[in-house]
Formats: C-alpha cells, structure tokens, sequence
C-alpha cells in the first residue's frame, strides 16, 4: 500500500502504462501506444515507480512493434508471400511473440498493481530509481 499521495500517483500512473500496453497489444494497437506517449510526456517527471512501468512499456511496446510487424513484415517477402512454409512458420512466429509479450505485460500489471517494480526480459530498461 503505497504511503504517501506522491507514490499513490506513481503507482496508479504504473498501472495505466501497463494496461496501455496490454490494450496496444490487444485491443488497440496504434492508438493505445499513441494514449502511452502521451502519458509519459504528461507525467514528466514521474514518480520513480511511474518512471520504470513507463520506461518498461515504451521499451517494450517499440521491441513489440519490431517483433510482430517489422521481423513478419521481412520473413513473409524473403519466404515469398505465396509459399506454404512461410505461413506456417509466421502463424507460428507471431503466435509465440504475441503470447510471450501478453504474457511479459499480464505479469508487468500485476507487478504495477502491486507497487512493485518490473523490468521485462530480454528488453527490459534497468530501473535504477527503485532498486531490484
């Protein structure tokens, strides 16, 4: 429970960055990343949980856009568009990032919900604001 108003803002500005990015993943891509630049440009400076949820996110939102559009984007020209194998292998490509980056952001909200930090795996931005 956080114990001041300062840290209660932090957290409930951690909570909307990680349920932005679940929504950008999920719900509304584009506009749900377009609502988290404008979060963290309103925000600064945030609270130092704030500040990691948001870093997190940005990070992690960016690295989902390379992953899913990007990398998908040059597997399906360089395989050939009209190739079974290549939709094969991107059905599976992009079942297995989605589901790993819902699973990463699923995991970020209930740290946020929790007051705690979170930093994602592989991308993940150090938080060195508040500690391990």
């Amino acid at each position: 429970m956080p114990s001041s108003a300062h840290e209660a803002r932090g957290q409930e500005v951690a909570v909307a960055a990680e349920a932005l990015y679940l929504a950008n993943l999920l719900v509304a891509p584009g506009l749900a990343f377009a609502l988290l630049l404008w979060l963290w440009r309103r925000t600064r400076p945030a609270p130092p949980l704030a500040a990691c949820h948001l870093r997190q996110t940005l990070t992690a939102s960016l690295w989902a856009g390379f992953l899913l559009v990007v990398v998908a984007a040059g597997v399906a020209m360089l395989g050939g568009i009209e190739a079974p194998p290549t939709w094969v292998f991107l059905i599976l490509y992009f079942t297995t990032f989605h589901s790993m980056l819902v699973l990463f952001g699923a995991v970020g909200l209930a740290r946020a919900m929790a007051g705690r930090p979170y930093r994602y795996p592989l991308f993940g931005a150090p938080c060195p604001e508040v500690g391990p």
